[in-house]
């Protein structure tokens, strides 16, 4: 699935600049590639859940996490929240979906603050 979603991607136009099975591995791929945004499933395999992996590199890293997922239950989505997301997309998604909502994250990211 994560190599099917790779080649969507890039025929998109993105660079992706790695894929992670499990939490740990993405930690460390994080650490080494410094991406602009991950995508990032709910249930990954690993003693970190991906809600788990999220919060370790927002602590870390502070690069924007966006959940790509089936799960969508109140338990998930509260625990989900606490990672303080910028996006969260259920599956099944198209490639629109996925497309737009990477471009508003990465507008959010740029975003200029607004003092009032």
């Amino acid at each position: 699935m994560a190599t099917d979603l790779k080649r969507r991607l890039e025929d998109m136009g993105y660079e992706i600049v790695g894929i992670a099975g499990k939490g740990e591995d993405a930690i460390k791929k994080t650490g080494e590639t410094k991406p602009d945004l991950i995508l990032m499933d709910v249930r990954i395999q690993g003693k970190l859940d991906g809600i788990d992996t999220a919060h370790q590199i927002r602590k870390r890293y502070n690069i924007p996490i966006f959940f790509l997922t089936a799960h969508y239950d109140d338990e998930t989505l509260e625990r989900a929240k606490k990672t303080y997301p910028i996006g969260y997309l259920t599956k099944p998604y198209s490639e629109i979906g996925i497309h737009t909502s990477i471009q508003m994250a990465l507008n959010k990211q740029n975003e200029p603050k607004i003092r009032i």
